[in-house]
């Protein structure tokens, strides 16, 4: 079990959300290896959310008896069923390079969010934090002949609307500190689920078909995936719980890092000069997040209401 005791030092907060990065800038390869192999990207991410949640019941159950529904809990699991199936979709039907840029503007949204539900406010130093992340992802994904990054497009919107999920559900993860992170990861996977089928049948999906027909190989994949998810949503529940959600999004950011290198090696993607100057300036404002940490207002939002 994790625990909600405040950590001594930001360094194990830091390195869990830099571990979260790290899988998230993977795990666009094994969903693209599951849409090919014929079970769509709700399909996919309403198994393996819904498999994460039943390897999850065993080990976590102690604590998820203890849960009560609430407000929180459950803005909580629409956020984050938004942010997930939102960056699947995203990334399989839209040009992968656009919906990543709309996706990372997820700090301009934060700044606001973590305002208006936590209290924080950015110093002057963290403003130039994520001004730099900022930049770097400007750098690293804008090329000149695709326009401003403005939507598009509905995959585009779609990743637009994923990252303001996403810094939804940072700053939720901090506003509910009373609820334990064992049953935040569980509100996590019950929001996909609830909200898959219903995805699916706006976009015409046969997630019965597509089920039937799944191989076994597909199969152990989509568990594999499954079994990551869980490990990866405890461990970065964890991380921002102790992380400001301003100062999360800096180092989230490092994902567009992985993401690069990874589309390299798996799928031939070569990275320029530019992509490279703009990962440097990612890990960079990664590295000076401590100036993220937040200014309060006189009364901590933090606690429950």
């Amino acid at each position: 079990m994790l625990t909600s005791r405040r950590p001594s030092s930001r360094l194990l907060p830091s390195i869990a959300l830099l571990a979260g990065a790290v899988v998230w800038g993977l795990i666009w390869y094994p969903y693209r290896v599951i849409d090919a192999a014929g079970v769509g990207g709700v399909t996919a991410t309403f198994i393996t959310y819904g498999l994460a949640f039943l390897f999850g019941l065993g080990p976590l159950w102690p604590v998820l008896r203890r849960t009560r529904p609430s407000f929180w809990f459950v803005a909580l699991a629409l956020a984050a069923a938004g942010t997930n199936i939102g960056y699947v979709l995203g990334t399989l039907d839209g040009v992968v390079m656009r919906v990543l840029l709309l996706f990372y503007l997820s700090p301009l949204w934060t700044v606001l969010l973590s305002r208006l539900l936590l209290g924080e406010r950015l110093s002057r130093a963290g403003a130039g934090v994520i001004a730099l992340s900022l930049a770097g992802a400007f750098v690293m994904l804008w090329r000149p002949e695709l326009g401003l990054p403005w939507p598009s497009g509905t995959a585009e919107w779609v990743g637009l609307g994923a990252g303001v999920c996403f810094a939804l559900t940072n700053v939720l993860i901090r506003r509910t500190a009373h609820i334990e992170i064992e049953q935040k990861v569980m509100a996590v996977f019950l929001g996909v689920i609830c909200m898959a089928p219903l995805i699916a049948w706006l976009r015409g999906e046969s997630p019965l078909e597509q089920v039937a027909a799944a191989s076994a190989e597909t199969w152990l994949l989509l568990a594999v995936v499954a079994g990551v998810l869980l490990v990866v949503n405890l461990v970065v529940q964890y991380g921002i719980t102790f992380i400001s959600a301003n100062a999360a999004i800096a180092l989230f950011l490092f994902e567009l890092v992985v993401a690069a290198i990874s589309s390299w090696w798996l799928a031939g993607e070569v990275m320029g000069v530019k992509e490279w100057a703009g990962g440097a300036m990612i890990i960079a404002a990664s590295l000076f997040s401590g100036h993220l940490e937040p200014e309060r207002t006189d009364q901590d939002a933090g606690g429950e209401v």
